[in-house]
């Protein structure tokens, strides 16, 4: 014989009875919206998939090129290898924020121009005026912005790879010194250097 609706109704009813509607606290989901916002930025620049041939067939692997900042003049980056992305990603965010390095500004710019090296990779960094912005392409411009350089302009020679380009500014930024750095190593006031 067939259910009738209130028969499909007593059954849900039932049903309901026999597990008793748990109720999720609603304060975790509270906590976890009122974390503060972590200072740290990451971009995902590249994310290669990495082949290995083995006897049994092929081994995929996941290869991320995260960059980390806080723009306020430190940044990082690093590559992650995992099995799934996130992982990946996770991993080289980690390494990366092991690795960072401060860029002395001037203002919104950079104190001087600069070139970065990096295997064939060559990244030409130069200050420029208020206004200007970040005037640079590919792994170049994650680099400056995460570090918080507001006006640069800048031009890559010699390959477009991301990963060797991302490193290539790092290295020109590792270079910078500020007009106090190079007071201090030198024994000298800053306005002795300046002039």
């Amino acid at each position: 014989m067939p259910m009738n609706e209130n028969d499909r109704q007593n059954d849900r009813k039932n049903d309901r009875q026999d597990r008793p509607f748990e109720r999720r606290d609603r304060r975790d989901r509270r906590d976890r919206e009122q974390q503060p916002e972590s200072e740290w930025k990451e971009r995902l620049v590249a994310l290669n998939r990495v082949t290995k041939v083995v006897k049994g067939g092929k081994n995929f692997r996941f290869a991320a090129l995260v960059v980390v900042g806080n723009e306020k003049g430190q940044v990082g980056a690093a590559i992650g290898k995992a099995k799934e992305v996130p992982e990946a990603i996770r991993k080289a965010k980690e390494a990366a924020m092991k690795h960072l390095v401060t860029v002395p500004m001037a203002g919104t710019t950079i104190p001087h121009a600069i070139d970065g090296l990096f295997g064939t990779a060559k990244v030409v960094l130069l200050p420029a005026e208020e206004g200007a912005g970040v005037i640079a392409g590919g792994g170049a411009r994650a680099v400056l912005e995460l570090a918080g350089v507001k006006d640069i302009r800048t031009k890559t020679f010699g390959t477009n790879n991301r990963i060797n380009t991302v490193k290539a500014t790092l290295e020109g930024l590792k270079g910078l010194r500020n007009a106090e750095t190079v007071a201090n190593m030198r024994g000298k006031a800053v306005e002795d250097i300046v002039g």
